[in-house]
């Protein structure tokens, strides 16, 4: 199996609002994007505004329109949240979660844990995780299992902790 980065990654920065669907293109032509805090990987919430944002994105213009698409993106089947990247809240897309399944054991049990935003009934919001590898599909174990070890490390070199090395995923 081989696991490449999507040419042309940076096309759609500074283009304008973007729509669910331009997000969602987003996430899978990065395939590591943080949401909204500034670090090492795209910011999908700049990316949905088209403009970088100081401060909260709930106070830009675009904040309501912010807020629907990236409901939709986190939403989406082919989206992990997690906090892959230094803990922040992170978007990983689907074609990139063999190598991180390959290399879970290498990073820390809360940044490959799966996060779910929600509400109780009087709308106070609530997270709570899906802790490694209760989250992961089988046929990404599969997927994981005949990925080798390098090319998982190589895929996901940029986002991992100084230092992870990587085992072969847990089942």
């Amino acid at each position: 199996m081989s696991i490449t980065p999507t040419p042309g990654a940076d096309s759609r920065a500074g283009k304008g609002v973007f729509s669910t669907r331009e997000a969602l293109a987003f996430v899978r032509e990065h395939g590591v994007v943080l949401v909204s805090a500034k670090g090492n990987g795209p910011n999908l919430v700049e990316a949905i505004a088209g403009e970088p944002i100081k401060g909260s994105w709930w106070g830009h213009p675009a904040g309501k329109h912010i807020f629907s698409v990236l409901t939709a993106v986190t939403d989406s089947q082919d989206v992990l949240v997690c906090r892959l990247i230094d803990g922040k809240i992170t978007l990983v897309h689907r074609r990139l979660w063999p190598a991180l399944v390959r290399l879970a054991e290498a990073l820390p049990p809360e940044r490959v844990s799966q996060v779910l935003d929600g509400h109780t009934a009087s709308g106070r919001h609530v997270s709570r995780s899906v802790a490694f590898p209760d989250w992961v599909p089988p046929k990404v174990v599969q997927e994981a299992e005949a990925l080798g070890e390098n090319e998982a490390r190589a895929v996901l070199a940029e986002w991992l902790p100084h230092g992870a090395t990587g085992r072969a995923g847990r089942k």
